[in-house]
């Protein structure tokens, strides 16, 4: 949960009424893939992080209503104590069915330290990641593959300006104008996904 994207009290909101469905969708498209990826990164195969996110998810399905803003109390980190919770209880509950062999794992298991700042600060990241490359997938669609490809060399891949130049048979102008405009716009679409737009 690599921050998880500041949640607006009009989606907390929407979600609270029985019929709202799309601020329910738009609430897990938000923060599934953030509460995954921690999970994942805390050691949980894929399906047990599946599973998680969606107990996650629940919980806060059945906890929203009672949720109430109080003074430097964010939802997110709200959502984030449930998280943690979540993976932690994950990660030391006894297997159902009595494992074979040596006790390796779970002595490793116990020996790691307590996380409790920087699963908060893991949200935070995290759902800056998700914001980009959900803000990425939208601009993609909107630019021009050669516009893409060099942004994507000479932001993303740091290859210099004049590398992706020759690289792409285009003059250096064009690379620095493909990288700014694709900046701009990836800078507008998470400020729109900040705000919760749809």
């Amino acid at each position: 949960m690599s921050e998880f994207p500041e949640t607006h009290h009009s989606l907390l909101a929407r979600m609270r009424s029985a019929d709202e469905q799309a601020a329910w969708e738009q609430f897990v498209s938000m923060y599934r893939p953030v509460i995954y990826r921690m999970a994942r990164r805390r050691g949980l195969q894929d399906a047990d992080a599946q599973d998680l996110a969606q107990t996650v998810l629940m919980s806060v399905a059945g906890a929203i209503d009672r949720w109430e803003p109080r003074p430097g109390i964010r939802f997110r980190h709200w959502l984030g104590r449930v998280a943690k919770n979540a993976i932690l209880n994950a990660l030391t509950r006894p297997p159902t069915v009595p494992g074979v062999g040596g006790s390796a794992i779970h002595e490793l298991l116990l020996d790691q330290p307590a996380a409790a700042p920087a699963v908060e600060e893991e949200l935070r990241l995290e759902s800056m990641r998700e914001r980009y490359l959900r803000a990425a997938g939208n601009i993609q669609r909107d630019v021009t593959a050669e516009t893409w490809r060099a942004f994507e060399l000479s932001v993303v891949e740091h290859v210099p300006c004049e590398e992706v130049a020759k690289t792409l048979g285009k003059s250096v102008g064009m690379v620095y104008a493909a990288r700014g405009r694709v900046i701009r716009k990836l800078r507008e679409e998470v400020q729109r996904l900040e705000q919760g737009e749809p």
